[in-house]
């Protein structure tokens, strides 16, 4: 028997010759019906990493509850496969990850949820997909992906007194609005409070409390989504590697995103990178290794001596036309002020010249962290410029502090201090693509856009 959607079962009933009392009656049933199904879920679902024959869907649920999926390529809806169940538990703050294996390239699939053998109804489809199949036989596929940071959901009990930092969560639906294919989230994705960051219960409520937001439900089902984090997902406000519970930190961050991988050759933290069609992305930890931002002796680190080596070591074998590297606060910045790397001045020289030693191309850096956005540009003497897109912030205060700061790589017409987020796209021949970042606000609107192409990000002769 086929299942109606909510919108097909509105337009059966108002084709009806019922008195239009009864159609406004039943119709309330309806939908009460539905969003009492929704209501088993706490947030998602959320469509996690992506990769050619596999990808991983999380979701969340209100209590202790058998929970699986059934799905089906587009391509051949008739045929139906369903999932193992999960049994969500509070210890894991009722969430469930299902990875999905022996998928077909570059398709579409629909996938139902179900929570204690009742289907979850929403206005809106499921789905997922898997990356294509390309290398070998076309050029590379054309993307884009959506991108930005911090990300503050009021909470009145737990937030300081005053005027709310967060707002304006309609964002959210602008975000969903732009179509990308996946979500880059650039840390703060959530901000542990005073009351709750030095217990692992504490996280895990306010995840459940920031990701449960209802404008955000469906942008998280419309798309991938990876993430990074910050100081305020990691523990206190610019808290470093002495954080005691920076473990139980990380088991949380795993618990609620799903990320293709997490730490270099088994030691811990977020580090890791995937492919999507012929870029790579490197995703950095700012946190767990990072020394003190007030210590003055000693080796002073944000990436700590095995990340940095891995960094320059993927970077040299990357094969990929574009390499963006994300992390959580700003590399290129040249003013030494609050978190920027440029604090951290020995480190990031020594990143800069094995960029240069190695000649690696088609290098560009993604931060978040300042809840402003801006472009910056880094001259080289012998190679082409190192480009920097900051994006930031979705909805918690925005910021005019970049206003203050002499940063001589900051691009004039680009610092935006409103809530805002960006969508990147990539596309193009091969051997002339093309990377290009559109800068949007609250509403939706344009800020500002601005493109690189492959050839600008070669070395040359090389």
């Amino acid at each position: 028997m086929k299942t109606m959607s909510l919108f097909e079962r509105e337009g059966r009933l108002s084709n009806t010759r019922l008195p239009s009392f009864l159609v406004l009656l039943a119709l309330m049933f309806l939908q009460i019906g539905v969003y009492g199904q929704a209501e088993l879920l706490s947030s998602g679902p959320m469509p996690c990493y992506s990769e050619k024959r596999e990808v991983l869907i999380w979701l969340q649920t209100r209590s202790t509850s058998k929970v699986y999926l059934i799905y089906n390529n587009s391509n051949n809806p008739s045929e139906t496969f369903e999932t193992s169940s999960i049994n969500t538990e509070a210890s894991n703050g009722f969430t469930a990850q299902f990875c999905i294996k022996r998928l077909e390239p570059g398709n579409t699939y629909f996938y139902d949820v179900f929570v204690d053998g009742k289907k979850v109804e929403k206005p809106y489809k499921f789905t997922f997909k898997t990356q294509k199949l390309w290398e070998w036989r076309e050029d590379a596929t054309d993307f884009s992906f959506i991108t930005g940071s911090c990300a503050y959901i009021n909470d009145e009990p737990y937030d300081r007194p005053g005027k709310p930092y967060g707002g304006q969560y309609e964002i959210f639906n602008s975000i969903t609005a732009k179509k990308g294919d996946f979500m880059l989230w650039l840390g703060d994705n959530v901000y542990f409070r005073e009351a709750e960051w030095s217990t692992r219960d504490g996280m895990i409520y306010r995840y459940t409390h920031s990701r449960s937001n209802k404008e955000m439900q469906e942008m998280l089902s419309s798309m991938h989504h990876y993430a990074i984090w910050d100081d305020h997902d990691y523990g206190n406000n610019d808290s470093d590697r002495g954080w005691r519970n920076k473990q139980d930190a990380l088991d949380v961050f795993k618990m609620f995103w799903g990320n293709p991988g997490y730490g270099i050759d088994g030691k811990p933290g977020l580090t890791t990178s995937f492919n999507y069609s012929d870029v790579e992305f490197f995703l950095l930890d700012n946190r767990y290794n990072r020394t003190p931002n007030d210590r003055k002796n000693g080796d002073r680190t944000i990436l700590g001596k095995d990340q940095r080596e891995w960094l320059i070591d993927v970077l040299a074998s990357s094969k990929a036309t574009f390499k963006i590297v994300c992390m959580g606060g700003q590399f290129l910045n040249s003013a030494k002020v609050l978190e920027n790397y440029a604090n951290y001045e020995e480190e990031r020289q020594w990143i800069l010249d094995q960029l240069e030693l190695e000649k690696i191309n088609g290098v560009i850096f993604l931060s978040g962290d300042r809840h402003s956005t801006e472009l910056d540009i880094m001259p080289r003497e012998k190679s082409y410029p190192l480009h920097e897109f900051t994006i930031s912030t979705f909805t918690a205060g925005p910021s005019n502090y970049a206003l203050k700061e002499n940063n001589v790589y900051r691009q004039d017409g680009t610092l935006v201090t409103e809530r805002n987020f960006a969508r990147i796209s990539v596309f193009g021949k091969k051997k002339e693509r093309i990377l290009k970042c559109t800068v949007y606000n609250v509403a939706g609107e344009e800020k500002w856009s601005y493109s690189i192409k492959e050839s600008d990000l070669k070395y040359p002769g090389n």
